[in-house]
């Protein structure tokens, strides 16, 4: 059977880059569904999957669909980054 995802998000948390502590959602959300970046700049994730990845030159204004545990302090030069959930 297949399972049906709601793409919307119903909440979001400004995010705080840390090389050690996950972004904290509200209790029972464990990722995001995407990630709003203010300021362009780079972005160092770790993804949901545990797989540590960067983004270079990520867009500003936008929501990037990335299902996201930590936004990383180190090489991160995007700011004003939001994780909807």
């Amino acid at each position: 059977m297949s399972q049906l995802i709601d793409p919307s998000s119903s909440g979001a948390v400004v995010v705080t880059k840390s090389d050690t502590i996950d972004i904290v959602y509200p209790s029972g959300i464990k990722r995001s569904k995407g990630i709003y970046v203010g300021v362009t700049g780079d972005l160092n994730l770790v993804l949901a999957s545990g797989v540590t990845v960067l983004f270079k030159a990520v867009a500003a204004g936008v929501v990037h669909p990335i299902s996201v545990k930590r936004v990383m302090s180190a090489s991160t030069t995007a700011t004003d980054i939001v994780a909807l959930y």
